[in-house]
């Protein structure tokens, strides 16, 4: 199939569900050859699962040289895979601490390095980093995914830095509130699922919640080769939640 991404591979972890397989189809259906890597990696063709631990070294390892064999090597890395944290500073313990940024952070750092010398064998090799506006909003109850986040926007600025001598460019995008299979859990498990919902997509001044296939259209843009000048760069899809201030709504009669 001919499109932007024809003849290019990429690897997208979390690639299984939410944001993640939104983005897999659009590269694939736009060209590309398409490793999922997830700990549950079930797919639909033409896309490739294959399971990985971002927390474990060797599963990270084995997995990327595995999509780097079936895909015929790898341009392009979406590191997507995350989790959720919520509270205050005083909710999580330190164990939580870690683990939160031993998936959010420390993964992302582990898949990239797996994949640098198949990046560095490419013409038009790009990372993109699935970041969130709680990198630049404060967002109450948020404080430990907060600060996973604002430390992937800070990674991604020094690795896009760092690479620009290999030719590899790296960018992050900061979806807003999405409707992901996440979000639809946090709701479940609310006082009011409907209220909360509301409050969501209120604070967002396009009035709902981010789409997962809105956040792959970004996550494509600045994967794509057609965006050869762009690097070391953060791109919100937040429903103009960073940027601004509308007035408040008239209430509804």
């Amino acid at each position: 199939m001919n499109g932007e991404f024809h003849g290019l591979a990429a690897v997208v972890t979390g690639g299984a569900s939410g944001i993640g397989l939104a983005t897999a189809t659009l590269l694939a259906a736009r060209g590309a050859r398409v490793a999922c890597l997830d700990l549950r990696p079930e797919v639909p063709e033409p896309l490739v699962g294959l399971r990985a631990d971002v927390t474990d070294d060797a599963s990270v390892r084995a997995a990327v040289a595995d999509a780097a064999e079936r895909l015929g090597g790898i341009d392009i890395l979406v590191n997507n895979a995350g989790i959720g944290a919520l509270g205050g500073v005083e909710a999580n313990d330190d164990e939580e601490w870690h683990r939160v940024f031993d998936v959010n952070v420390v993964g992302m750092a582990r898949v990239a390095r797996a994949a640098l010398p198949y990046l560095r064998a490419s013409d038009h090799a790009a990372i993109v980093n699935t970041c969130s506006i709680a990198a630049t909003v404060g967002l109450p109850d948020r404080v430990l995914y907060s600060a996973t986040k604002g430390a992937v926007l800070s990674m991604t600025r020094a690795m896009a830095v760092d690479l620009v001598p290999d030719g590899i460019r790296v960018n992050c995008v900061n979806p807003g509130t999405a409707d992901t299979p996440w979000i639809g859990r946090l709701l479940s498990g609310a006082d009011d699922p409907e209220a909360e919902r509301a409050a969501l997509e209120a604070r967002q001044p396009l009035g709902r919640m981010v789409a997962a296939d809105e956040v792959a259209g970004a996550i494509a843009y600045l994967a794509s080769p057609l965006s050869g000048a762009t690097t070391g760069t953060d791109l919100a899809v937040d429903g103009g939640m960073n940027g601004l201030r509308p007035r408040p709504r008239p209430p509804v009669p």
